[in-house]
Formats: C-alpha cells, sequence, structure tokens
C-alpha cells in the first residue's frame, strides 16, 4: 500500500475549504502503535531498543495520517482521547517541564516521546529543532504542527451565532483530522456529550470505507470497513438479524488474547445459528481481526463515540459487550443510554457487582461471608477505615482488570503514597479498601447463566497464595486442598449471585479459604481468562454456548444441564516478562504482570 500527501501550508481560517495537506493522493492511511505496560513496572527502564518491550499494538485506518494518528492513539485506551498531553507532566515522564528538558528527553525514544514533542510544538518549538533532537523525519513532525495549529484555529474561529453550514464546516475538518468528541468539546467548552450532540444536530456523521480484501479483481464478500468523514458511505444496510461484539483492543497485561478467544467462539456461534455478526476491534494481532472471521469488520476504536457510529450505521438487535474483558464493560451504561440494546446481563447488574456499596448489599442479602471492607473517596476516608479494618489491607480502584494499581498496604504512610495512584487509575470511582486474609487459599469460580438457571464450569485452585493476582498464580482444577463441602459451598453461592444478579451469559467469581471458611471476593459477570482453560479442559465451549443464551435461549435447549465434569487433572501457569524488562521486582503480588 502506498500514500501520499501535497504539503501545503495549513490555512489560518479553519471555516475555509479543506487544503489540500489534508486529502490523501491514494485511499487510505494505515498507522500502528504498540501498546506498553511499563504502567506495571515502575521501575523497568523505557527506553526502546531492538529488544521489544511491547506487549500489544493498535492498528487505525483513516483517510490522512492524521486521522489515523489520533485514532491510533484513541484505540490505546491509556485514558488519551487523541493525541494529547496527560493531565499532569509526569503522566508523560516528565519531571522537570521546562523546555530544555524536554528537549533532552525527546533524545531518547520512549513510548512518551510523541507526548513530549506535543508539548514542545504548543510552545512553537521549531520542526527542525525538533527533527535534530529526536531524529523523527520532519514530514511527520509537519503533520502534528498542522494539528495544533487546526486546534488553535478552531477554538479562535469557533462562534456559536455563526451558521449551521458553518459551523458543520468546521467540525468536519476537525473530524477529517481526528479529533473525538472529547477533544472538541474541550476545545468550545462542552462536555464530550453534548459535541457529539451538536455534530448530530449539525448532521455531521462518519461515513465508512470499504479496504477491499480482493483487490478489486471482483467483489468481496468479507470486507472490513473503517470510517471517514467523506461524503460517500460504503457501509451496506442489510435486513438481517444483526448482532455487534465489541472485542478486547490491544492486548496488554490483565486483557489478552483469552477475551479475543471468547469474542471469536461468539462470531462462530452466532453465525451457525443464522444471525449476521459484525465484530468491532482496533487489534490487528487477534483472530477476530481477521477479515473472513466475522460477517463485518470495523477497524474502529472501542469509545463510545465510535461504537454509536456504528450502531447508528448497523442497527443491530443488540450489542455484545461482556466476551471482551473490562472495555466494552465499561462502555456499556453509555451505550444503554445512547438507546442501544445490550444483549445478555444488564449493566445495571455489572454494575451492582462492580460497585462495591450495591455488592456488599447483595452479599448480605445472600448472606455470603465477605472480608470486611469499605469505599473512599478521599485519603483521609481510606486511612480512616484502614484503621477501622486493620491492616493489612488490599487497595484497589474499581472498574480495572488485571489488578491494575492494586496493592497490599501494612501502614498508614504506604497508604497515602498509594491512594492517589489508585484514584488516577479508575478517576470518578471511589478506591477499595479490603481487609487482606493472609495465609488464604484463592479459588476461582467459572460459571454460565440463563437467567433461570445456573451452571458450575469449573472450580480452580490457585496453587500460590491469596495476594498473588489470579492471572499470575498458577491454577489447578479440580481443586487439590479444598474440602468437598467448601467447593459445593462455594458453586451454591455462584448461583444465587447468578440469579439475583439475572445473569445471562458467563460469569467469574473469585473466593478466599481462610481459617475454614469460605469468602467471596469479588463477582464478575463476564467473561473471564480463564474460559478458555476451562473450556479447552472439560470440552465445553463456554464461551459459544453463552453467545447463543444472550439472543435467548436457554441452556436447557442448549443440553447443558448439569454441572460440568471434569474427567482429568488440569494444570494452568503463567509466563512472565521478566527477562524482556531487566532490574524488576520479581516478586509476584496483587497487581498482574505475566503476558
Amino acid at each position: 500500500m502506498a500514500v501520499g500527501y501535497h504539503l501545503d501550508e495549513l490555512p489560518n481560517d479553519i471555516t475555509k475549504t479543506t487544503p489540500a495537506s489534508f486529502e490523501p493522493v491514494l485511499d487510505y492511511v494505515v498507522v500502528k502503535i504498540p501498546r506498553f505496560a511499563f504502567e506495571k513496572f515502575p521501575a523497568a527502564d523505557p527506553t526502546l531498543t531492538t529488544q521489544m518491550k511491547s506487549v500489544g499494538e493498535v492498528m487505525a485506518i483513516g483517510r490522512t495520517f492524521k486521522e489515523a494518528f489520533q485514532k491510533g492513539f484513541r484505540g490505546l485506551e491509556i485514558g488519551r482521547t487523541g493525541w494529547v498531553t496527560g493531565e499532569t507532566p509526569g503522566d508523560d515522564r516528565l519531571t522537570d517541564t521546562s523546555t530544555e528538558a524536554i528537549l533532552a528527553a525527546i533524545r531518547t525514544p520512549t513510548p512518551e516521546r510523541l507526548f513530549q514533542i506535543r508539548r514542545l510544538l504548543e510552545r512553537d518549538v521549531s520542526i527542525a529543532e525538533l527533527a535534530e533532537r529526536s531524529l523523527i523525519d520532519p514530514w511527520f513532525l509537519g503533520q502534528m504542527e498542522e494539528l495544533i495549529a487546526a486546534e488553535r484555529a478552531f477554538a479562535a474561529q469557533w462562534d456559536e451565532h455563526e451558521t449551521d453550514e458553518t459551523r458543520a464546516r468546521m467540525i468536519r475538518r476537525m473530524k477529517q483530522m481526528g479529533f473525538s468528541d472529547h477533544q472538541l468539546g474541550q476545545l468550545i467548552q462542552r462536555s464530550e456529550d453534548e459535541a457529539r450532540a451538536l455534530r448530530h444536530e449539525l448532521g455531521v456523521r462518519p461515513a465508512y470505507k470499504i479496504v477491499d480484501t480482493c483487490a478489486g479483481e471482483f467483489p468481496s464478500k468479507t470486507p472490513y470497513l473503517y470510517s471517514s468523514y467523506d461524503e460517500e458511505n460504503e457501509a451496506e444496510t442489510v435486513d438481517e438479524k444483526t448482532v455487534i461484539i465489541l472485542g478486547s483492543g490491544p492486548n496488554r497485561i490483565g486483557q489478552g488474547v483469552e477475551f479475543d478467544y471468547c469474542c471469536v467462539r461468539a462470531v462462530m456461534a452466532l453465525r451457525e445459528a443464522g444471525y449476521r455478526t459484525v465484530m468491532v476491534n482496533s487489534n490487528p494481532e487477534t483472530v477476530s481481526t481477521d477479515f473472513d472471521m466475522s460477517d463485518a469488520l470495523y477497524f474502529e476504536p472501542l469509545t463510545l463515540e465510535d461504537v454509536i457510529e456504528i450502531v447508528h450505521v448497523e442497527q443491530p438487535i443488540g450489542v455484545v459487550v461482556q466476551l471482551g474483558g473490562q472495555t466494552p464493560l465499561r462502555l456499556a451504561r453509555g451505550l444503554e443510554a445512547a438507546g442501544v440494546t445490550i444483549l445478555g446481563t444488564s449493566p445495571d447488574a455489572i454494575d451492582e457487582a462492580e460497585d462495591r456499596g450495591r455488592f456488599e448489599a447483595l452479599a448480605r442479602q445472600l448472606k455470603v461471608e465477605q472480608p470486611d471492607a469499605a469505599t473512599a473517596l478521599s485519603v483521609e476516608e481510606a486511612t480512616a477505615h484502614a484503621e477501622r479494618i486493620g491492616y493489612p489491607v488490599l487497595i484497589r480502584p474499581s472498574y480495572v482488570l488485571g489488578g491494575r494499581a492494586m496493592h497490599i498496604v501494612y501502614d498508614p504512610d504506604t497508604l497515602r503514597e498509594l491512594f492517589a495512584q489508585a484514584v488516577r487509575v479508575a478517576p470518578g470511582h471511589p478506591v477499595l479498601i479490603d481487609k487482606f486474609l493472609q495465609d488464604a487459599f484463592e479459588v476461582d469460580v467459572d460459571a454460565i447463566a440463563d437467567g433461570e438457571r445456573c451452571v458450575i464450569g469449573g472450580v480452580m485452585q490457585h496453587i500460590e497464595e491469596a495476594g498473588i493476582h489470579s492471572g499470575d498464580s498458577a491454577c489447578v482444577m479440580p481443586p487439590y486442598l479444598i474440602t468437598e463441602d467448601q467447593t459445593n459451598q462455594m458453586k451454591e453461592h455462584t448461583r444465587q449471585f447468578a440469579l439475583e444478579l439475572g445473569v445471562r451469559g458467563l460469569m467469574n467469581v473469585q473466593y478466599a479459604v481462610h481459617g475454614g471458611r469460605v469468602y467471596v471476593i469479588e463477582v464478575n459477570p463476564r467473561a473471564s481468562r480463564t474460559i478458555p482453560y476451562v473450556s479447552k479442559t472439560t470440552g465445553v465451549p463456554l464461551a459459544s454456548l453463552a453467545a447463543r443464551i444472550m439472543v435467548g435461549e436457554s441452556l436447557e435447549s442448549l443440553g447443558l444441564e448439569e454441572d460440568v465434569v471434569h474427567p482429568y487433572v488440569a494444570v494452568k501457569e503463567a509466563v512472565f516478562p521478566f527477562t524482556k524488562l531487566q532490574g524488576v521486582d520479581l516478586v509476584l503480588g496483587p497487581e498482574m504482570r505475566s503476558t
């Protein structure tokens, strides 16, 4: 594939006709951006060398480099809504924010360098100096400089009293450069939802272009699509029962190919059942983004903005959010508020399991023991709760996978130090403070439910003690040191949670056995990373069956009415990236680090 541009100077007036510098000579541009996991290894050297250090990648397609570039950052799921700097300089690995210090920093290739370059462009440092310091080709730096110029022009020239035609033209121009609704909202002092509502009111919606998988030799039956803000829409309107499945985005620690496995199994099961399947994902490394896997594939970031637009075009009977890990789960509430039907377990049930206060009330109602716990929105609240509960405590943010920013804390000083990190990972949500059960056994239970019945798929005992993240711990199925009474108690609790929450699909529950008593740690009404392990061990395709349940079938109709029997012993072990990241602490803990 080849692409080219006319590098004309960006005009000062953003309201005028699109300049040649925004128009590709050929069809489209593809940008690939690696996904790194240095937040899991703060002591690791983030310098990029000939030794690979990324754990995944995102692919973005646009009509221009600018569009694909910004979509790529949006798809990385690192808290950036495009090519934007972090909320604080420290987010870009900067402790000294002077111009000279940042110029020195960009000599070293790191994952943060492009954000550091943005800070310098905002200070009007010349492209020549940036190229000399970073050795990045001036063409790319010129494209980035034009993005900054476009932002300044848009903010300066936006006028609420302009005609609808002029405002629509201005917004379309910015969208052609990949600016998200969130970015545009910030430029005109509106929220993301308000910016999106205005864009829709002005009739500015994306068109979808086809990447022809047959090179034009004959009509392609399995194309894939990407959004752009051109006039012509190549996505076909199909009068079939369509289901949209949201993938898991770029591989990262805590959310990898195990969720892609679940999405692929769902696509296969739904196609076999007569549904038209649409996959949305941005990860080129996955099977779900093979162009012949689903009936239609959208190579788009998994954000509320992008998914809402795809739903608008496809008009599905519903969207599946519980198979792609935490990424699509975070979109469930927003999609529901936008009038989108969520298939399977309801967003409210998902929230009841994730919200610590609601979950504690549910556990009390069902008379299921849990470690003493509390939630805190401030460090003062956190320290007060920890004193009451008694150290050691486990602190963790809400709505995260892979144990992100989860720590076992033994004293108030460490709690104060780590609290801010937990808040930063899940802003707007309370931090969870749990009593840490030392020397406990931990157990994972995977189940499948249809709203009326729950079947246990597998009971797995962790070989490491509680306090090691489940993704890092080896585990054995069936359990080897848990009594039959304790196992049956966990199975019964799992059924109670599934039926009370109205789970339709997969569910994972984590328990701890301490002093002979069973405690529930958390309930996840979604696919878990152990689903492929359990399914391949038992021969029961849980993800496939869950997809059929989400569209209305029952466990009885699918022939799964009894708990799955394990015919032999199976062991799962984790693989770690320590050979790639020299000097990091090898001791395992509650934050997942295996790849």
